[in-house]
């Protein structure tokens, strides 16, 4: 009787090598496919860290508003809080540490301007300002497209200046002139879109 060879034919190889080249490819992408993920969160992971830090610290100058009112380097009194339309806000605020006893006050006035997409804080050394006092900035936060700071009154009204003048009233018809009640803070921030925050504040 003829004996028969064991073993693999062409064909038989051909088809495993191709199964083989099928699940390696279908490999590489799934682990192409979750390393890419990984990285997305891990960004905005890094992402959401870096506004809640920008959020704290806002917050923390917002809560410790004070009434104190300053002096520009001419000597005119500027008010205890001022917003504008563009982006821009400047307050007095307590609260700010001085561990090696230093000559100063611990009252603080800070400012919050729109840059360049950034979110920019700036603090002076002192309150009222000399000829030649420059703030000392820091950048919060980039990727900003747009960004309102809001001064909401007892009513609820949201105005985009602050202070008002002498004769605004509220819509309500009443003659009372609106106080300050809570700062709202509204910003587009890529990539989650519209974020608004809202602190009640003293009466300043």
């Amino acid at each position: 009787m003829r004996r028969h060879s064991l073993g693999f034919t062409l064909v038989e190889i051909l088809v495993a090598l191709l199964v083989f080249s099928v699940v390696g490819l279908l490999s590489a992408r799934l682990l192409s496919q979750s390393i890419d993920n990984q990285n997305n969160l891990q960004d905005r992971g890094q992402r959401l860290a870096q506004v809640h830090r920008a959020m704290r610290v806002l917050q923390r100058d917002v809560l410790q508003m004070t009434a104190r009112k300053i002096r520009d380097s001419q000597g005119n009194e500027l008010p205890a809080l001022v917003i504008s339309d563009r982006g821009v806000i400047e307050f007095s605020r307590v609260g700010w540490r001085n561990p090696l006893r230093q000559p100063r006050s611990e009252a603080q006035r800070v400012g919050y301007l729109w840059q360049d997409e950034k979110l920019i804080r700036g603090y002076w050394l002192t309150l009222d300002r000399s000829y030649d006092a420059e703030p000392a900035y820091q950048t919060l936060l980039d990727g900003i497209e747009t960004i309102e700071f809001l001064a909401v009154d007892q009513f609820g009204n949201e105005h985009r200046f602050w202070p008002l003048d002498a004769d605004s009233a509220p819509l309500s018809g009443t003659t009372e002139t609106p106080y300050l009640a809570a700062i709202l803070f509204r910003a587009e921030i890529s990539p989650y879109g519209m974020i608004e925050r809202i602190w009640r504040v003293p009466n300043v």
